[in-house]
């Protein structure tokens, strides 16, 4: 039982959970434009955690007492951080975007040393953040999409790095906020502030034009709502975690861009492997591994 309550079994599941949205975002973007989608998504999911919190009366007062931290995690981890995302991914393959996200660990890594003194760069930081910008770059060049529409794949790519590097924000603050405000309390409210926010900033660049939609979308929007409920909450607590370093959390999520790039070739139609993403594949999970072996021995 203890093994299931460890920090790598609960990091695991989470990047698992995480490594299905992109499958499930691409066929919601069918019907829904990216940021209105990803607005009602996070707001959902805030909403699906408020039955699971204690005493509720209480959290609500502690909430209230931290209203500018839940607003600021709700405006830079939801509404910046997946408003990046969800268009970022509107421009690129799942499996590409699934890719790129995973390269996320690197960029964490940096952010991670200019805001944390106990969590600086070294050497074998240095040559894994080199390894995954090597990655990036040869699954970017790649793409059979840049002779046709580079312009937009290329923009897609930036607004993904830009989105884990905000991520990588987005994590530090919530491992400072340690023993402030329960992790529960803060992935809830912080997700019903930040969706609310998107969804409303949303309506007047993508207009709203509500129409049916066939089940298969309300089946990805529940799973969306669900497994961001569940891998952002489990992420908060293993964030205020003693002991448990914001980079080297983040190593577990080389889980991501395997597991999504391997559903998203097998579900959506017209997307394949191919040499570049798999090469590129291999040298992001490397870059990973350099640091991972880095951190063998230490706590978290």
């Amino acid at each position: 039982m203890n093994f299931l309550k460890s920090t790598a079994f609960l990091a695991i599941i989470a990047c698992i959970l995480w490594s299905t949205a992109f499958t499930g975002i691409k066929i919601g973007l069918h019907y829904t434009p990216p940021l209105q989608f990803a607005g009602l998504r996070f707001f959902l999911a805030g909403l699906l955690l408020i039955p699971f919190v204690k005493q509720l009366p209480l959290k609500l007062r502690i909430a209230r007492a931290h209203w500018k931290l839940i607003a600021l995690v709700g405006l830079l981890q939801i509404t910046i951080e997946y408003g990046l995302f969800y268009t970022g991914l509107n421009m690129v393959s799942g499996a590409l975007g699934a890719m790129i996200v995973g390269s996320g660990p690197v960029f964490v890594t940096l952010v991670a040393h200019f805001s944390m003194q106990n969590d600086r760069l070294s050497t074998r930081k240095i040559i894994s953040i080199f390894l995954g910008l090597v990655g990036v770059v040869i699954i970017t060049l790649g793409q059979k999409e840049l002779s046709t529409e580079g312009n937009f794949i290329l923009i897609g790519i930036l607004l993904l790095i830009l989105n884990n590097i905000i991520s990588g924000m987005g994590n530090v603050l919530v491992s400072k906020s340690a023993s402030t405000i329960p992790p529960l309390i803060l992935s809830s409210f912080s997700m019903i502030f930040g969706g609310a926010t998107l969804f409303l900033f949303a309506l007047p660049i993508e207009g709203f034009n509500p129409k049916p939609v066939p089940l298969e979308y309300w089946m990805a929007l529940g799973w969306l709502s669900f497994l961001s409920a569940t891998a952002i909450t489990i992420w908060y607590t293993l964030l205020n975690r003693p002991g448990v370093k914001v980079s080297n959390l983040n190593m577990w999520k080389f889980i991501i861009p395997v597991v999504g790039a391997l559903l998203s070739w097998t579900i959506l139609p017209g997307e394949s492997a191919n040499i570049a993403s798999v090469v590129g594949m291999l040298v992001i999970a490397a870059s990973i591994l350099v640091l991972t072996i880095n951190t063998k021995g230490s706590k978290g």
